[in-house]
């Protein structure tokens, strides 16, 4: 007599895919685009192959570790959450492609996802260590500073002030992975180009995806604290700064042919952020929201792939 008890917890693949959740992959792999985008800005060329190949392990490791560190950090709030009523409908919400908040939801053990961030982190110090040990203090920063982030939900709106710096620390080190000493001018527009995309086509926007949640909670996010009206006004005047900024940093970093590539990065910018933030600034809808959260999750990965052209069209 078989009296082995049947054991329903996912393994194999199925396991993996909920520590990919956990991780947020899919947004994870179109914000690797960033620190790629920002060394081929600076550098006007491709690095060496190793050098890439390293880059693209090491970028992967970050991201997968400080999105598990975001939901390790938030995991009580997200039972809070869950206990208000639920996560509300998740489709065209990036961060929901797979399973949303799966610590919070049981699939997943504290002591798992604990494991799965620190595996990540080593990898991550392993490869930013060997790429530019300046690139080891910037990881660090970028986590302490999500920490932070996360532990400021019900203190104040403009925590997300620090999410934009987290956001930036990934480029940042993607230029000191290629050189050791780039120009100040440069790190400060690229600082503001992608600190403005953040605050406007990622954060505020994703503050939509939760919204019933955080005004039961009382949480000090943008859009609780100053209503949708104001805040899809922040998010619009913030992306069409941060274009303006990356109009500025292509012309300062583009020789030949610059007019063409600024129109399309212009169109780019149009049709990614723009557009849909001025749809949202007229409804203030909820899908509307996480539509332009979505689209501007795909502005460097477009942007990387208008610069990656340009290079291999002039050398």
């Amino acid at each position: 007599m078989n009296n082995a008890v049947s054991d329903n917890r996912p393994r194999g693949i199925a396991k993996l895919k909920l520590f990919f959740a956990l991780s947020r992959t899919p947004h994870g792999l179109l914000d690797m685009a960033t620190p790629g985008l920002a060394a081929l800005l600076w550098l006007g060329k491709f690095p060496p192959s190793g050098t890439i190949a390293l880059g693209l392990i090491t970028a992967f490791a970050g991201y997968t570790a400080v999105y598990a560190l975001n939901d390790l950090v938030d995991y009580r709030t997200d039972k809070e959450k869950l206990r208000s009523g639920g996560f509300q409908d998740s489709r065209n919400y990036l961060d929901a492609a797979i399973i949303r908040h799966p610590l919070a939801q049981g699939f997943l053990s504290i002591k798992q996802g604990f494991i799965w961030a620190a595996l990540w982190s080593v990898v991550a110090l392993f490869g930013a260590f060997l790429l530019n040990p300046f690139c080891v203090l910037i990881f660090l920063a970028g986590c302490a500073l999500e920490i932070v982030y996360c532990l400021m939900w019900k203190v104040t709106p403009f925590r997300n002030l620090v999410s934009g710096v987290v956001k930036t620390c990934g480029p940042i080190a993607g230029v000191f992975a290629v050189d050791r000493d780039p120009s100040l001018s440069f790190l400060v527009l690229l600082f503001l180009w992608l600190f403005f995309w953040e605050i406007g086509g990622q954060n505020i926007p994703n503050d939509w995806a939760e919204i019933e949640e955080d005004q039961k909670l009382q949480a000090r996010t943008m859009l609780v604290r100053y209503g949708a009206a104001k805040a899809s006004t922040i998010i619009l005047g913030s992306l069409a700064f941060a274009i303006g900024i990356n109009l500025w940093l292509l012309g300062v970093s583009i020789r030949g042919r610059a007019l063409l590539y600024l129109t399309v990065s212009f169109v780019i910018g149009l049709v990614l952020l723009l557009l849909p933030a001025y749809r949202l600034y007229k409804t203030r809808e909820r899908q509307d929201a996480l539509t332009l959260f979505k689209r501007a999750s795909y502005y460097p990965l477009a942007c990387l792939i208008l610069v990656a052209i340009r290079i291999l069209m002039e050398h």
